[in-house]
């Protein structure tokens, strides 16, 4: 049966932690993944968004250096990365799929409230990991807020929630006629309506996986794939009595057990859109994509769970 099935692509299909952020590494993992994600688009609709934590940072880092002009805000940068991640999946995706098969990337406008706590509490990491003692100047020297991300640090931005995506219309339009859509990348540009009732741009970056849901739900997808470097999510994860969560219902999953800077968001998402919508949201590894869209691997956030239900 041909289903509407949305793709979020976590930031290790794109660039793998540690790893140097090169054109080169990023298209052989974008390559990996539309090998993944191939199978999906020969027999269903399919919705790709992608994180952009790595390239958005790299970009201020290297706007940054040319101090010429005033670097380039970030919600300009967000829609750089949209056209530049947008194009190599698109590029590796029709090297794989027939030649007739139409993709397209859209550049999409996310809205976000102007009072959102987010702004006064820094919390999404972009850019490069650091040592302590480099992270610390540069916070002093650029103004960045950074925190600890695993034994060295990352900038941290505000993250506001997203509101409305603006592209909804011409996104169903292409998905009706056969396309595969490539958006809300980054979780999609944020924007904001100013005291002069005018659409301007803001310094954030929206968390991929609540934009992603918002997304799922305005396209009406039948499936929701958070794909991530973890095969499942896992109960009590790094401890003797870890367990992976095969199947749960989404009112027995709490966000709040898991890490607030990886698997909470995407769990928090995924209950939000199996809730709502009484349809499927799963979080699982990219490499068993198609298996997860046959509800033979990763986590599945269900209705139709009765309990939570562990691998063996």
């Amino acid at each position: 049966m041909r289903r509407r099935i949305l793709v979020a692509l976590g930031g290790n299909a794109l660039l793998r932690r540690g790893e140097a952020m090169t054109a080169g590494n990023q298209r052989a993992n974008v390559r990996i993944a539309a090998e993944a994600l191939a199978p999906l688009g020969r027999e269903h609709e399919l919705i790709i968004s992608h994180g952009n934590g790595p390239q958005v940072g790299l970009l201020a880092l290297q706007g940054e250096a040319y101090t010429k002009v005033a670097a380039y805000p970030l919600d300009v940068l967000g829609a750089q990365t949209e056209g530049m991640i947008g194009y190599m999946i698109e590029q590796e995706l029709g090297n794989i799929l027939p030649f007739e098969q139409p993709f397209a990337t859209i550049l999409s406008m996310v809205e976000v409230d102007p009072d959102d706590p987010a702004f006064q509490n820094p919390s999404k990491p972009i850019g490069p990991l650091y040592a302590e003692e480099e992270a610390r100047r540069l916070a002093a020297e650029k103004g960045w807020t950074m925190a600890p991300d695993g034994d060295k640090m990352r900038r941290v931005v505000a993250s506001p929630l997203p509101k409305r995506i603006f592209q909804i219309r011409p996104v169903k339009w292409l998905l009706e006629h056969g396309c595969i859509v490539i958006c809300a990348g980054g979780g999609g540009i944020p924007t904001m309506y100013g005291s002069d009732g005018k659409l301007h741009g803001i310094e954030a970056v929206v968390d991929k996986d609540r934009a992603s849901a918002l997304l799922a739900r305005e396209l009406e997808a039948d499936l929701f794939i958070m794909a991530t470097d973890a095969g499942a999510v896992y109960l009590d994860w790094g401890k003797p009595t870890q367990r992976a969560i095969r199947r749960v219902p989404p009112h027995l999953l709490d966000p709040a057990l898991f890490a607030a800077g990886s698997m909470g968001p995407k769990v928090e998402a995924a209950v939000e859109f199996a809730e709502r919508t009484g349809k499927t949201a799963a979080i699982g590894a990219l490499a068993d994509v198609e298996r997860i869209a046959r509800g033979e691997a990763g986590t599945l956030v269900t209705r139709e769970a009765a309990e939570l239900e562990v691998y063996p």
